[in-house]
């Protein structure tokens, strides 16, 4: 489907977000279809932005059903009626299905309450069906003001004055079933509900040797269930998009038995609520386990988890997601003539971009179409290339060939930790191994970092020797901070003597350092001519070449969730101010982005320099808050942030200047920050990055092999990271001139365009840059360049 919407060209002049440059738009909110965790954060973002532009912003309660009825479900929103909610699951201005705006005359009664209010920029969070809605009501619009002016409803100034009328659609969902989007509102959260139940069930699985069928949600969409077998290394996973082949029954107890007989305690299936077979019938979770019992003989457990994904507090990703969309989703509406279609505020890769709405709703629909005529292969690659990525990677990982069917490259591939741990790193592990056994090629784990390879610390690592390995945190190869430069002649010996010809490492920017040391020893050693890529592993984020690094999410969570317990023991004592020091080094990534996830007030790191006067600035604007209905306090500060302005001394400070109007408490999160299970993403990321870094591996292997020849370009030795919305490889060298090696941190950080962002949502006024926002994109065209980082 060809778009007719030209992209508008990007103004090569930084384009700032004026304080009150929308003063006299009234923007009305909703939420509409079912809930996700995450819209409360959108509201909030919302009602924000629009009242730091000087707009009025409307709650519309009951989505559609509200607008409708209009009266009291209308409310103009103030600054504190969104405070509090950007922990809180579901959606505080309510949601129901509306039957009424499906007719007509529903819309009329709509529209003739929005005038009263003088709305005429509609904000809509909801599903497909919601969008399509909305972009019906925007096209009748004018048509539905003469009908009410015609009837005596409203004036004829009225119907000029309110000429047309402004949608922009954000997509909460916890099925991620909206094409266009990588992401929608909510489905992280909903992974994170499906993870927790899935380590848990686990455990009593393996005391019992049992098989357990798992039932998600997702009717129309299979990414929960996809998303969730490559987080936990399921055995099968049913999905509507992609049914099992014939005689999938037989195939699947084959499979099981054979992993039973690897020596595997346990059994997980996961299916998709929705799972159908090739000829459109359903797929339930009874029928498996039915099947299991009678062709096996396994003790099996279903087990439907239901409504339990929608509910729970709302992960870090989704709060910062809905944060950046809901800010876009203001910037879209301000910036709306009568000629703008209706849009959709997206995520593509690691980018905010506004979509036409009728194209991605017309996607959406297609795959459906695809699926009920029997088009799987279609509704697959509709979905968009992330699913199918996903779907891929998971077929690599779940299903070992016969070593008979394997071709060998006679080829040895080692893998490393380096650095400090961070979760996630068992996962690209367990994902480089295997995609390494398919590939035909031997797979040697090193353990203990470089310090562990000079001492000859090498082992073959089998493909169920990885078994289970997605959920646990830390490092199970272990790891260690020493570089190799000490141990380069011990490093190579051990290169010679296991004829190993490529290295991947995992770690963070001890990692980093440790390949440039490797890509500069080439010279001398020429064993160390072999094809070298690192995936960025740490809760820092601090690596050069990626946005994203694994482990830094799980590290997220882990303060957003510390903080979102402190904000609840000060609403209880009142006039409370908390302090809260995260890792991260120089990088303010953690504190930045975990201020913007737990609404912190201020977060001080190191990129940004401030003096004594901004802390004074902080202090009045934490005073003018206590004399609202809001009082408590929570600042955010990185461990290096400054040299002198320690913790300590900023509790001090605060605690003096605050005298009489607030105290003080300080709290120091430490290393729980590297601990714990892998969230959903990090399993997520760390899997498919590390699969794609094999591939990268196989393909320099094929180059070079029966050639004889040595990699000594600087394409051999590279880092491989996302980069706004593609998946880079780039080499190390043309890295270090990005690299500030004193403070370890790349020189240019995209989080640093969110900090007005927080700023702006806790009251402070701030110049947000929006140059990257304004023009509409056509669906399709999205991923044309480079290789798409759907994350």
């Amino acid at each position: 489907m060809a778009s007719n919407v030209p992209p508008t060209p990007r103004g090569s002049f930084p384009r700032y977000l004026e304080h009150l440059s929308g003063s006299g738009k009234a923007i009305g909110v909703l939420t509409s279809g079912g809930d996700a965790q995450g819209m409360n954060a959108a509201v909030r973002a919302v009602v924000r932005m629009g009242i730091y532009v000087g707009a009025k912003v409307y709650f519309i309660y009951e989505g559609y059903q509200g607008m409708v009825d209009g009266g009291s479900n209308i409310v103009e929103a103030k600054w504190e009626s969104v405070s509090s909610i950007l922990q809180v699951g579901g959606t505080i201005i309510g949601s129901a299905r509306c039957k009424a705006f499906h007719t007509r005359e529903g819309r009329l009664q709509a529209a003739g309450n929005l005038v009263q209010w003088g709305i005429t920029n509609l904000c809509v969070i909801g599903g497909d069906g919601s969008l399509t809605g909305a972009n019906i009501f925007r096209k009748e619009w004018s048509e539905l003001l003469e009908e009410l002016a015609k009837n005596g409803k409203i004036s004829e100034e009225a119907v000029t004055k309110y000429s047309y009328l402004n949608v922009v659609g954000m997509v909460g969902s916890i099925d991620n079933d909206f094409c266009g989007t990588d992401m929608t509102i909510g489905t992280d959260s909903a992974l994170h509900r499906i993870m927790e139940v899935i380590d848990a069930i686990m455990t009593t699985a393996q005391s019992h040797q049992r098989t357990f069928v798992l039932e998600v949600m997702g009717r129309h969409c299979g990414y929960l269930a996809l998303v969730s077998a490559l987080a936990c290394g399921a055995d099968w996973v049913f999905l509507p998009e992609s049914p099992p082949e014939e005689g999938w029954e037989e195939n699947m107890c084959v499979k099981l038995s054979e992993n039973r007989a690897r020596k595997k305690r346990l059994n997980i299936i996961i299916v998709a609520e929705g799972a159908i077979d090739t000829q459109n019938h359903p797929i339930s979770s009874e029928k498996i386990k039915d099947l299991v019992v009678k062709q096996l003989g396994f003790d099996t457990r279903v087990t439907i988890l239901g409504h339990v994904q929608r509910g729970g507090t709302p992960s870090a990703f989704d709060r910062i997601l809905a944060s950046r969309m809901g800010v876009e989703a203001v910037v879209a509406l301000l910036e709306a003539t009568p000629e703008t279609p209706a849009c959709v505020v997206s995520l593509s890769g690691n980018q905010a971009v506004r979509l036409p709405l009728v194209e991605c709703v017309q996607m959406t629909q297609d795959v459906q179409k695809a699926m009920d005529e029997r088009r799987f292969k279609d509704a697959v690659r509709l979905r968009g290339r992330s699913f199918e990525g996903n779907l891929n990677i998971y077929k690599r990982l779940a299903i070992k060939l016969p070593d008979d069917q394997i071709t060998k490259s006679n080829c040895n591939v080692a893998v490393i930790n380096v650095g400090a741990p961070a979760a996630g790193m068992n996962a690209a592990v367990r994902s480089a191994v295997r995609v390494g056994i398919a590939d035909g090629h031997k797979m040697l784990a090193i353990y203990d970092g470089f310090d562990g390879f000079a001492k000859g610390q090498i082992k073959e690592i089998g493909w169920s020797d990885v078994g289970g390995w997605t959920g646990q945190g830390g490092s199970i190869l272990g790891t260690k901070r020493a570089l190799p430069g000490k141990f380069l002649e011990e490093i190579a010996e051990q290169i010679r003597a296991h004829s190993i010809n490529a290295l991947l490492i995992i770690g963070g920017f001890e990692a980093y350092l440790g390949l440039l040391e490797l890509s500069a020893a080439r010279e001398k050693y020429e064993e160390l001519c072999i094809p070298m890529v690192m995936v960025p592993a740490t809760v820092s984020n601090n690596v050069p070449g990626s946005d994203f690094s694994i482990g830094s999410d799980t590290a997220l969570n882990t303060i957003t969730d510390t903080c979102d317990r402190i904000k609840q023991s000060a609403s209880g004592t009142k006039r409370r101010v908390f302090i809260i020091e995260t890792m991260g080094g120089y990088c303010g990534y953690l504190a930045n982005m975990g201020g913007l996830a737990a609404g912190a007030d201020a977060a001080y790191i190191f990129e940004e320099p401030f003096d004594i006067r901004d802390l004074q600035s902080n202090v009045e604007h934490l005073t003018e808050k206590m004399k609202t209905s809001i009082q408590r306090g929570l600042v955010l500060r990185n461990e290096s942030c400054s040299e002198n302005y320690t913790t300590d001394f900023i509790y001090q400070l605060y605690s003096e200047e605050g005298k009489g109007v607030f105290d003080c408490r300080k709290n120091v999160l430490g290393h729980m920050q590297q601990g714990g299970v892998p969230s959903p993403f990090d399993r997520n990321f760390g899997t498919k990055i590390s699969a794609r870094a094999m591939q990268w591996i196989t393909t320099k292997l094929k180059e070079s092999y029966g050639k004889g020849k040595k990699c000594v370009s600087d394409d051999c030795i590279c880092v491989l990271g996302i980069s706004k919305r593609n998946v880079l490889f780039q080499p190390v060298a043309d890295l270090k001139k990005e690299t500030d090696f004193e403070h370890r941190i790349p020189k240019e950080q995209w989080w640093l365009k969110l900090r007005p962002l927080m700023k702006i949502l806790a009251k402070y006024k701030a110049s947000f840059d929006v140059s990257d926002s304004g023009q509409l994109e056509p669906v399709q065209d999205q991923n044309t360049q480079g290789e798409p980082a759907a994350i």
